[in-house]
Order: C-alpha cells, then sequence, then structure tokens
C-alpha cells in the first residue's frame, strides 16, 4: 500500500521505536521523500523550512534506520517503525516530546551475549561459556535451576532475584548458543495464550 500524495501533498509521518514503542518523532513527507526512505532504509523528510529533502541524522550522524513502513487506512499518515542511532531530538533529547527512551534491557543483554558469541573476548565469561560448548552451557542452567530452586524455600528475596538473575543470563546464552532469539520462545507462549 502506498500514501495517497494526489490527495495532499505533504504527509504526516510518525516515527515509532521499533524496540520500546516509544514514539520518537512527527515530520513530513512528500512522495520523493517517502520513495527515498524506502529506497535507503533510513528515515528521509521533506523539511518545511529547508525545502528540501532532509534525512535525519544527515549532519549528527543519528539516523533513524527504518525495520517497517506502515499506512493507514485512509492512505494520508505514515508509520515508521525505526531503530534510532541517538538522540532524535535536535536538543539532545530521547524524543522530540522530551521523554526517554527507555531501551528494552532483555534485547540489550541479547545483543551483548551475541557479541561475546561472535567476537570472543579473552577474559569475558560470556565468551568463555561459548568456548567451553553448549553441554558446559547447559549444564550451568541447570545448576542456576537447581541454586533458585534451593532459594525459593527460603525468605531471603536478595539472594532469590540474584539466583533468577543467573538463571535468566545463562538461559539467555543457551538460547543463544542454540540460534534461538528470546522472541522465538515469547511467540510460542502467546500462540499457547490464544
Amino acid at each position: 500500500m502506498k500514501p495517497d500524495f494526489l490527495k495532499q501533498e505533504l504527509i504526516p509521518v510518525i516515527v515509532q521505536d521499533s524496540n520500546t514503542h516509544s514514539v520518537l518523532m512527527l515530520g513530513y513527507m512528500n512522495e520523493e521523500a517517502f520513495e527515498k526512505t524506502k529506497k535507503e532504509n533510513r528515515v528521509t523528510f521533506f523539511s518545511r523550512s529547508k525545502n528540501r529533502l532532509w534525512t535525519k541524522g544527515e549532519s549528527s550522524g543519528n539516523f533513524l534506520n527504518v525495520k517497517s513502513i506502515l499506512i493507514d487506512c485512509d492512505k494520508d499518515t505514515i508509520l515508521i517503525k525505526a531503530i534510532p542511532e541517538g538522540p532524535v531530538c535536535h536538543t539532545g533529547s530521547d524524543t522530540c516530546f522530551n521523554e526517554k527512551n527507555s531501551t528494552d534491557f532483555l534485547s540489550e543483554l541479547q545483543k551483548i551475549i551475541a557479541d561475546r558469541k561472535n567476537h570472543p573476548i579473552e577474559k569475558s565469561y560470556t565468551s568463555t561459556l561459548f568456548k567451553a560448548g553448549i553441554n558446559k552451557i547447559a549444564q550451568k542452567v541447570g545448576e542456576e535451576a537447581t541454586e533458585l530452586i534451593i532459594e525459593s524455600k527460603d525468605n531471603n528475596t536478595e539472594l532469590f532475584k540474584n539466583e533468577a538473575a543467573d538463571l535468566l543470563f545463562h538461559f539467555l546464552v543457551l538460547l543463544e548458543a542454540k540460534n534461538i532469539s528470546l522472541k522465538e520462545v515469547i511467540e510460542v507462549l502467546e500462540k499457547r495464550n490464544k
């Protein structure tokens, strides 16, 4: 589906963080900006103040990398889900609405774990696990699960939370070792919920 640029020359564009779902900014596109955005996978607007195409980040380096483009039912508004490469607003704020764009920590942790697998660091515990292989990783998941069970029988909340964190971390390492994302596991749970 394509926006109806015959209805109006400039169409409002809402940009949303594809991970956090925060609204980052509002801009406008003409047909040329829309086509450039699709081609380059970086958000390009038509700047009304500059009277020209303007790729967000062209001077700051804080690009908006396109993950998906959605058109509303009337074909007169665009929703772009993007990954920002830094603060979105020219003021230095995460969003043009002066809101904090909180990142999904588990997603960030998964990226770090994947990086330790693909680019091992000698003194990294995570890299050491990957080097040891799937049997060692699975063994660690089992150990951490057992430790969590033991702590659940006591009343020390802090120890329980620490063991839960250890289990979750090692579970994420195991998923990465099996080339499965947490999102895929969540999708299984979502299907079961229907």
